[in-house]
């Protein structure tokens, strides 16, 4: 259950150091304030927040306060106020607004900061403002690159979104996907990765064999995928700071949908062997595997619980695709999925409540979330052809891709747990298999 904000915030002084390429932050005093955002709820109704342009001597500014409006607009939880409406021009953030002036126009939060650069090292300054508890809610302030501004800014935002729902944010983060072009009968693959907005945009491969299942590790800047070089099936890790390729292995037969366990040490993968495919684990420093299932139907997609004891899996050996969970040494397999329809492509929440799928009925492709006994399931969108669920790392929000019917190629949305905020996600081009990154260090 998603839980809001509605305790006093008390006094406190904390500081933070964030260190990543150069990046630092600092939390200054934050004071008592009454905003809450109910986040239980269904349909959210967004909370009209004002996002002052951050002073500065260059465009920097504008647009790091445009990007952190546009992430929290993007959240569903908050509405951004057009600046038009402001009563109040800030020319000095160290002061205390006229409240009057931002309730006037119904802000019940307003953000207000600077950007300097010093010694080749750009300075943000942030506050957040309670304006009809007439009081600061939290301040800080970041160092980077200039050219890390835009990450900057989804840090910002990450700490807006916390101090008012209660919540990590999930702004600061990336998405690793696969990337297509070309017509459907030849499409030709690449590993992509973005930020979660859709900027950023950069090919991780050459596009030369295809491509399928790209997966974040949970703890270190590398994924997982696989690989159809010369017509083989390999697995392969890809470390995104170097570029260097790892074999995870060789194996006889069709790999499919390789995924971290929850501390990184293994991967975790289905085999076709003679027809049926059971699951396997990897052990990466000493490359043993061991065997979890072995029927003769299809076992795959397998995916850990996030502390590592459970493992959520697709199988027909029902007679249709259906979800099973077992224990993570492969005892207990017993299926938790009973709807009508076919079950596949599970994801566990990072939470530990839920399982995001994939559901196929009449017709139609559904993404959806079950508790993980399989009760309480609700189908979050429907469409044409909606596939691959991959989560958010606060748990609230999913990314999925759709393919529409025709010539037209694939495409990213996220949605969250409401059902009521889907976004399309902006990519150059077609764009399916999404995984989202934990939030960066």
């Amino acid at each position: 259950m998603l839980k809001g904000l509605a305790h006093m915030i008390r006094n406190s002084l904390v500081r933070l150091l964030l260190v990543l390429a150069g990046l630092t932050a600092a939390f200054a005093t934050p004071a008592y304030a009454v905003v809450e955002l109910n986040i239980n709820k269904g349909n959210v109704q967004p909370m009209p927040i004002a996002i002052t342009d951050l002073l500065s001597n260059d465009s920097l500014g504008p647009q790091i306060s445009g990007v952190i409006a546009a992430d929290l607009q993007r959240s569903g939880l908050f509405a951004p106020i057009n600046k038009q409406a402001f009563i109040e021009k800030i020319s000095n953030p160290d002061s205390t607004p006229r409240f009057p002036d931002w309730t006037a126009i119904n802000a019940q939060a307003l953000v207000t900061g600077r950007v300097t650069q010093e010694g080749g090292r750009l300075r943000a300054e942030f506050r957040l403002w309670d304006t009809f508890g007439n009081s600061q809610m939290v301040g800080q302030q970041f160092y980077a690159q200039p050219d890390n501004w835009r990450r900057v800014a989804h840090l910002i935002a990450d700490a807006i979104y916390q101090k008012i729902t209660g919540e990590k944010g999930y702004f600061d983060t990336r998405v690793v996907f696969v990337a297509e072009s070309g017509p459907k009968t030849a499409r030709k693959t690449q590993l992509g990765i973005m930020d979660q907005d859709g900027a950023n945009v950069r090919m991780l491969t050459d596009g030369s064999d295809l491509v399928l299942t790209p997966r974040f590790s949970p703890n270190r800047q590398e994924v997982t995928y696989m690989s159809f070089a010369n017509q083989q099936p390999r697995v392969y890790l890809l470390q995104l700071q170097t570029g260097q390729r790892e074999l995870v292995g060789n194996f006889p037969g069709m790999t499919f949908s390789p995924r971290f366990s929850p501390d990184g040490q293994r991967v975790i993968m289905s085999l076709q062997q003679e027809g049926n495919a059971n699951i396997y684990t990897m052990d990466l420093r000493s490359r043993t595997t061991t065997r979890l299932t072995s029927t003769g139907a299809i076992d795959t997609s397998p995916s850990y619980s996030p502390d590592g004891r459970q493992i959520a899996f697709e199988s027909d050996r029902g007679g249709k695709p259906q979800i099973y969970v077992m224990n993570a040494d492969g005892s207990n397999q017993r299926r938790v999925s009973f709807g009508d329809g076919s079950y596949s492509t599970p994801v566990w929440s990072p939470r530990g409540d839920l399982i995001a799928f994939t559901k196929q009925s009449g017709g139609s492709f559904s993404i959806g979330v079950m508790k993980t006994d399989g009760s309480g399931e609700r189908l979050l969108t429907t469409g044409f052809h909606n596939e691959g669920p991959t989560w958010a790392p606060n748990g609230r929000v999913i990314m999925f891709f759709r393919q529409p019917a025709g010539s037209g190629g694939p495409q990213l949305f996220s949605i969250d747990l409401t059902g009521y905020n889907e976004q399309k996600i902006p990519t150059p081009g077609f764009a399916s298999d999404p995984a989202w990154s934990p939030l960066l260090e």
